[in-house]
């Protein structure tokens, strides 16, 4: 889960290097297409049936990843990006609460303390006004709606990755992704086509690339872990894109940020501590 977050984290400089020109669709199609070609290279290299045992959950996994991906884009365009990246990381605490009753893994004490500490971590780098002022700050009602979809559409993939633990191999999991990205975005780009530069090439590449491998770890986490406590680890990403921010872009580092990245690695050392309840039955 630490090492999906590095590789998310590395996505998340390619895409700001790319300075929005391109359509989001074409950015998550670009992506796609890479993670299309490297997932089934590595299917072929380890001898494995690439269309699984589960489809439709398989193909339901894909489809909440891409919705979910396009709502994180949307609310990114129409709030700012402190309120996005607040509402986005809800998606740990949407994750333990239907991990619950879907998967049967009861969060201890310990994964609400880290979605906790996580989340008012978030906070504290994210929004310098707290959650609270930016809702009263008369922000638009269908953006607000589009980032919590975006978490709960998240929260729900990440679900559906653990529920197929028992019946697919990782690398499946992980091509079923893209695979449903590619018709959820190719017909936007023809609709509106823009040519990347070779600069903006290499930035498309630099996303698929670091997405097939934050997916691979994310999959490999979430099969081998309670889904409430991998994904409150994932917080270590905010440190980390922090840390890009300075190195990369030269962006300023708040004062805020040490209590924020302590907040966040208190949440992942509790998370790491837990002790997965016993679940009732193996989905």
């Amino acid at each position: 889960m630490v090492a999906s977050a590095l590789a998310f984290s590395l996505m998340g400089v390619c895409v700001k290097a790319l300075g929005g020109r391109l359509p989001v669709a074409e950015v998550v199609l670009a992506r796609a297409v890479v993670s299309v070609l490297i997932s089934w290279w590595m299917l072929r290299r380890a001898g494995l049936h690439p269309w699984g045992q589960r489809r439709r959950l398989l193909v339901g996994r894909g489809i909440l990843g891409t919705a979910g991906l396009y709502c994180v884009y949307l609310a990114l365009i129409g709030l700012p990006l402190a309120v996005a990246t607040v509402l986005q990381y809800l998606h740990p605490t949407f994750t333990a609460l239907l991990a619950w009753p879907l998967l049967a893994e009861k969060p201890g004490w310990r994964v609400w303390g880290a979605v906790l500490l996580g989340f008012l971590g978030v906070v504290v780098l994210a929004a310098p006004g707290g959650v609270g002022a930016a809702a009263g700050a008369g922000l638009p009602a269908l953006p607000l709606l589009f980032a919590l979809a975006g978490a709960l559409l998240s929260a729900l993939a990440y679900v559906s990755v653990r529920a197929l633990r028992s019946s697919e191999h990782p690398l499946v999991v992980v091509f079923y992704f893209p695979l449903m990205a590619l018709p959820l975005s190719l017909p936007l780009v023809l609709l509106w086509p823009v040519a990347p530069t070779v600069a903006e090439f290499g930035w498309l590449l630099g996303v698929g690339v670091f997405t097939q491998l934050g997916q691979i770890a994310l999959t490999y986490g979430l099969m081998g872990m309670a889904a409430a406590r991998a994904t409150a680890i994932s917080y270590v990403q905010v440190p980390f894109s922090a840390l890009w921010g300075v190195w990369w872009f030269g962006e300023a580092v708040p004062a805020r940020a040490g209590l924020s990245a302590l907040l966040v690695l208190l949440a992942t050392l509790l998370s790491l501590r837990a002790r997965p309840a016993p679940a009732a039955s193996d989905p």
